[in-house]
């Protein structure tokens, strides 16, 4: 899956982001506004206007965890707390600030980090409300007559709203009360435990998984195991000079720099947009545009992921788009236009309907490179 071919990291600054208490001085807003503190960067843009990355800082909306969030996500990652979204009501007339993580939540799916812990202050005074109003139901008739006087005497010094529906719920008015708090209580238990449950597998089936080897199930429930990646970096590791330089893009920097212990160019660390650019528009040039600036960039080794083999959705090629729009726009790569690469239909195909641009591309001939001699439905 991971191909490496034979053909530097520029100094990292330190920023420090500011404090709370800097942030309500006045001195820090003149400051920022005179230009000696650095603006807000395209992330934050983008929480206020979800298109400006894409129309502006393609490298922003490029990364999987800036995409906006799916609906899958909420209860995904929430279960049974999106059930006690409607109780966020109550808790933003004190908290109002609640609202904005909510629609910033929203904007990117990072951000439901943020949303989780208001989230679970929600389900808890949701699911406290619903068994202190039915637990009370579940007493004896003594002890309930007992309970209702002991509420009445205390409502002279104030009476809770909590109190006041569990004084309507024991009210003898409706029937089967102590069977309805029973399957309340007990419902509220069950889904508790599922609860649990969704989170334990959650957190030990998609966030407990190193992104450097890969756990599949086949079609018969085959358990199959990809360590391209690890290969791939110890080849490095044991091929090249250690000061070999590695042209990949950005995804792999830091699992180069980590265990192959090589020179990349770019990494993770995406706040170079015009070095990033540069690598996306030698990738979407023609081999011989790509070498010139290979040359400029010192570049010894180029490393490729393309899953066409194993049917890994994930490779190179499906990311080729946005090398082709970071590209773009830069200063250098204003020429690089991804209406080039689309196919008569609109779309970035791959197959008998390429277009040349593409075809001619270094990624695409670096990912395809003897793939005719390989069968790949055996």
């Amino acid at each position: 899956m991971a191909k490496i071919y034979h053909k530097h990291t520029v100094p990292r600054p330190e920023s420090r982001f500011p404090s709370c208490r800097e942030l309500r001085t006045r001195n820090y807003w003149h400051d920022n506004i005179v230009g000696k503190i650095a603006p807000w960067t395209g992330r934050f843009y983008s929480l206020l206007d979800p298109t400006y990355a894409k129309n502006h800082i393609p490298i922003i909306a490029s990364v999987s965890e800036h995409q906006p969030t799916a609906w899958s996500c909420y209860y995904f990652d929430l279960q049974l707390l999106a059930v006690m979204f409607p109780g966020l009501g109550n808790l933003a007339v004190s908290q109002p600030s609640c609202f904005l993580r909510v629609a910033w939540q929203g904007v990117m799916v990072r951000l439901i980090l943020v949303l989780a812990p208001v989230m679970c202050i929600v389900g808890a005074i949701g699911i406290s409300g619903i068994l202190k109003s039915f637990i009370v139901n579940l007493e004896d008739s003594d002890s309930a007559s007992q309970t209702k006087a002991s509420k009445h005497s205390s409502s002279a010094s104030g009476l809770t709203s909590t109190h006041k529906i569990s004084k309507s719920l024991q009210d003898t008015s409706y029937p089967f009360k102590h069977e309805i708090a029973t399957f309340m209580v007990f419902l509220v238990a069950v889904l508790l435990v599922l609860f649990s449950k969704h989170c334990i597998w959650a957190t030990s089936n998609s966030y407990s998984h190193p992104s450097i080897v890969l756990e599949t199930t086949g079609h018969h429930g085959e358990r199959f195991i990809l360590d391209d990646y690890r290969a791939a970096y110890y080849w490095l590791r044991q091929n090249t000079k250690p000061d070999a330089r590695v042209m990949s893009w950005w995804d792999y920097g830091y699992q180069i720099t980590a265990i192959a212990n090589r020179t990349v160019l770019v990494d993770n660390n995406t706040w170079n947009n015009t070095h990033i650019g540069r690598v996306g528009q030698a990738m979407a040039s023609s081999e011989e545009e790509a070498y010139e600036i290979m040359q400029e960039l010192d570049v010894d080794y180029v490393l490729v992921i393309f899953g066409g083999l194993l049917g890994y959705s994930s490779d190179d090629i499906n990311k080729f788009i946005w090398m082709i729009r970071i590209a773009g726009s830069t200063e250098k790569g204003r020429h690089v236009s991804e209406h080039n690469y689309y196919s008569a239909t609109g779309d970035l195909r791959i197959d008998n309907e390429v277009t040349p641009t593409l075809a001619n591309s270094l990624l695409y001939k670096l990912s395809y490179y003897r793939f005719w001699e390989t069968q790949v439905d055996r």
